[in-house]
């Protein structure tokens, strides 16, 4: 589906453009410590979120990297509900065949929200970096 991928590309582009704000403490987002990647280049990251209070859409994002600290792979977007329970989130997208290889990554998962009217601006509720494994799918 284009929306997942799109949605992941357009969300690090805002992460990378806009003010870091101070999520509240209770707000968590965490990774696992595995994913999956299959031989055609599917990638698979999953965790926990927690978050209060959104008034417009809100989005567990997420980014995996591995060869190169500059180049990272968004990963899907999943729909947040902000209800201040702990959730399950699983986000899944396609990487160029061999740009991950099984083993060690750095995965960076976010949970935001788009706040206002005409142009929505990002509100961050949490964000994590982990280093986890991802291992062959199968």
């Amino acid at each position: 589906m284009f929306l997942r991928p799109a949605l992941a590309a357009a969300t690090l582009l805002l992460l990378a453009a806009a003010p870091v704000a101070t999520a509240d403490p209770y707000e968590t987002v965490t990774v696992d410590p595995t994913g999956t990647l299959a031989a055609d280049g599917t990638v698979t990251l999953s965790g926990t979120y927690r978050c209060l209070g959104n008034s417009g859409p809100a989005f567990v994002s997420s980014s995996v990297g591995q060869k190169s600290a500059s180049v990272r792979h968004g990963i899907g977007g999943t729909s947040a509900v902000c209800d201040g329970a702990e959730h399950r989130w699983e986000n899944t997208g396609k990487v160029d065949t061999g740009a991950l290889e099984p083993g060690a990554a750095h995965v960076e998962a976010t949970v935001m929200e788009l706040q206002g009217g005409g142009l929505p601006l990002p509100r961050f509720h949490a964000a994590q970096q982990q280093d986890v494994t991802l291992t062959p799918e199968g």
